[in-house]
C-alpha cells in the first residue's frame, strides 16, 4: 500500500523539487541572465578595468599596478565632492582605530629628536606603566630592531611597538645612562576624544571634545556626571578644531542637552530617503546655561551639534564660522583591503538649512576656502563673513540664520593674528615648546611633585624669569630668530604656552587645556556669557 502511494506522489514530488530549484536558481546573485549564460558569457568589466588588465598583461615595462589603481581611483573621485575619498589598505587600520577610540599597543607617548625616541608620557594604568617604563626613558631597541640613531620615523616605531593585545614586546631603554631591558605585555589603549573636563569657574563646567568617535558619548556622560558632582549648573562645550566623526555620537550628546521630541538633524540624498534624528529621552543637562565654542576647524558632526543648539536657541554659539561640511559618507570595504568613503546624502539641521559650503569650482578651490577667509578679513571681522546662501531661515525663537557655508556664531571672536610673528612661527614649526617642556621636566622632576593636580598647577605655577631665560637659550640652539627683540605680546604668548606645555607634560591634555584656557579670549567670553544667564530655556 505504501509503495503504491509513493508511485502516485513521486511525479508530483519531482515537479515540486524542480520548480523550487528553478525559483532558487533565479534568486541567486549573478544568475538573472539564466544559468547557462553565467558560464559562457564574457563578464562586462567596463573600459576602466579592461585598460588596467591590458596594462598589467601587455605593457612593455614592469609597473606597480596597485599604485596605478590608486591613482585611477583618486582621479575618478576628483570629479565628485571633496569628501568622497579612497582609503588605501596601508591607512585603513589607522583610520578605523581613530574612529573606534582604541588601538592595541603599549601605552606611551613619544617624540623623536636627533634620531632618539624619547618617552614623553606614560598612560596611567597602561601596559608600559605596569612594566616599569618611565617618562624620560629613551628607547634604544624594540625586539631585534635597533631604533636609536637609525633614521627612525614615527611610523616605523609605531609599527614596532603596536601588536595584538596580550603579546609581549621586548624593549631596551636608556635611563640615566643605564641600559634597562623591559618586556611589555601589550594591551588595548584608549584614544580619548574628550580631551578635558573641569570646573572653569564656580558653577561652570568646561568640556573639550576633539572628535566624535565610538567612545565619545560615554566619555561625555562620565564628564557631565563628574562635573555635576562638583556643582556644575552651567556648561561650556569646546568644539574648536573638531573635524567631526560619527553622527550617532553627536546626536546622542545633543539628546542630553535639548529636551524631548526635537529634531536634531535629518539626512537626505538622491538614493537615500529622508531620515530624521530626534531627541528621545530626558537628558542630563537640558536647562542650564550653555555655550558652544567653534572655529573654522569645527566640521561635520561638530556643526550638527552646534547647529541644533543654535536652531533651538538652546545656547550661545561663540567663536568663528565653522568649516561647512554637511555631507554624509558611508564607508565600503574593498577587496584589496582598502575602503571607499562615499558621500550618499546631505545633512539638514532643524531650521531646514544645509551647512555644506559650495564645491562646484573643484577640490583646490574648496581646500583653499579657509585661506581665502583669512585673506578677505573674515577671521578678524564678522562683517567680512560672506553669506553664500541668501535664503533666510529662522531659529525656534525667530532669529535669522543662513545655510550654505557652516554655522555663523552668535558672538564673534576674532583670530589673533599677532601670534604669528616670525619668532613665534619659528618656535611653533620647530616644536620648540614641546621639546623644551620635555627636557625641562625630566631635569627638574622633583620640583613638580608639589602639585597634586592640574587645577593646583594652573593656580600656583609661575613662569619665572629664570624659566624664560632657559627657554630662550634652548630656542637659540634651535636657530629661532628674533629672541633678543621680543614684543610684549611675544613674551606673553611664550609664558602662556610654556606653562600649558609643562601642564601637558604632567597631566596630558587635561592639564594643557586647563592652563591654556586661563588666558583664552574665547573661553573668557563664554564664561562671561553663561555667567550672566540664570538659565537657558529649552523651549
Amino acid at each position: 500500500m505504501s509503495n503504491r502511494k509513493l508511485n502516485v506522489f513521486l511525479p508530483l514530488l519531482f515537479a515540486v523539487v524542480l520548480a523550487l530549484g528553478m525559483f532558487l536558481g533565479h534568486k541567486m546573485p549573478g544568475s538573472n541572465n539564466g544559468g547557462a549564460t553565467v558560464f559562457f558569457t564574457k563578464p562586462n568589466r567596463g573600459p576602466l578595468q579592461e585598460v588596467m588588465d591590458l596594462i598589467k598583461a601587455k605593457y612593455v615595462d614592469s609597473l606597480n599596478t596597485d599604485d596605478l589603481q590608486q591613482e585611477a581611483i583618486e582621479g575618478l573621485l576628483t570629479h565628485l565632492d571633496p569628501h568622497s575619498i579612497y582609503i588605501p589598505p596601508s591607512e585603513l587600520q589607522r583610520v578605523n582605530e581613530d574612529m573606534e577610540g582604541n588601538f592595541e599597543g603599549i601605552g606611551v607617548e613619544f617624540n623623536i629628536t636627533a634620531d632618539t625616541v624619547n618617552v614623553v608620557s606614560v598612560l596611567s594604568g597602561g601596559p608600559s606603566e605596569t612594566a616599569g617604563v618611565q617618562t624620560g626613558d629613551k628607547i634604544l631597541k624594540v625586539n631585534d630592531s635597533l631604533v636609536a640613531g637609525n633614521s627612525i620615523t614615527p611610523e616605523k616605531i609605531r609599527k614596532l611597538l603596536r601588536g595584538p593585545a596580550g603579546s609581549t614586546v621586548n624593549t631596551i631603554v636608556l635611563r640615566q645612562d643605564k641600559k634597562i631591558t623591559i618586556p611589555i605585555k601589550r594591551g588595548v589603549i584608549p584614544l580619548y576624544s574628550v580631551d578635558a573636563s573641569y570646573m572653569a569657574a564656580p558653577g561652570v563646567g568646561y568640556i573639550k571634545i576633539s572628535k566624535f568617535s565610538a567612545t565619545t558619548y560615554d566619555e561625555f556622560m562620565k564628564a557631565i556626571r563628574q562635573l555635576e558632582k562638583q556643582g556644575m549648573e552651567k556648561l561650556v562645550i569646546d568644539l574648536r578644531q573638531n573635524p567631526g566623526g560619527y553622527l550617532d555620537a553627536a546626536t546622542r550628546i545633543a539628546d542630553e542637552l535639548i529636551d524631548d521630541q526635537k529634531l536634531i538633524v535629518y539626512t537626505k540624498g538622491k538614493d537615500f530617503p529622508r531620515t530624521d534624528y530626534k531627541t528621545k529621552r530626558p537628558g542630563l543637562f537640558e536647562r542650564g546655561a550653555l555655550a558652544v565654542l567653534t572655529d573654522e576647524g569645527s566640521a561635520s558632526a561638530s556643526e550638527i551639534l552646534a547647529g541644533a543648539i543654535q536652531d533651538w536657541d538652546r545656547g550661545t554659539v561663540i567663536g568663528r564660522r565653522t568649516f561647512g561640511k554637511g555631507l554624509v559618507q558611508e564607508q565600503y570595504d574593498l577587496d584589496n583591503g582598502g575602503a571607499l568613503r562615499l558621500t550618499v546624502a546631505r545633512y539638514y539641521i532643524p531650521s531646514g538649512r544645509s551647512i555644506q559650503k559650495p564645491y562646484g569650482k573643484g577640490h583646490d578651490d574648496y581646500d583653499d576656502d579657509i585661506i581665502e577667509r583669512y585673506h578677505h578679513g573674515e577671521m578678524v571681522n564678522k562683517d567680512s563673513i560672506k553669506i553664500i546662501d541668501t535664503v533666510l531661515y529662522k531659529t525656534a525663537a525667530g532669529r535669522p540664520v543662513y545655510g550654505g557655508g557652516g554655522i555663523t556664531p552668535d558672538i564673534f571672536i576674532p583670530f589673533d593674528t599677532s601670534r604669528f610673528t616670525p619668532t613665534l612661527t619659528a618656535i611653533y614649526t620647530r616644536n620648540t615648546f614641546s621639546n623644551f617642556a620635555y627636557q625641562y621636566y625630566t631635569t627638574h622632576r622633583e620640583t613638580f611633585k608639589s602639585y597634586k593636580n592640574a587645577e593646583a598647577f594652573t593656580k600656583n605655577f609661575q613662569t619665572t624669569p629664570e624659566l624664560i631665560s632657559d627657554f630662550k637659550a634652548y630656542a637659540q640652539k634651535d636657530s629661532v630668530p628674533g629672541l633678543d627683540h621680543l614684543t610684549a605680546r611675544d613674551e606673553t604668548e611664550i609664558r602662556t604656552r610654556l606653562k600649558a606645555m609643562l601642564a601637558r607634560q604632567l597631566y596630558r591634555t587635561e592639564g594643557f587645556y586647563e592652563a591654556i584656557n586661563a588666558e583664552d579670549p574665547m573661553v573668557k567670553k563664554a564664561l562671561e556669557v553663561v555667567g550672566k544667564e540664570k538659565g537657558a530655556s529649552a523651549e
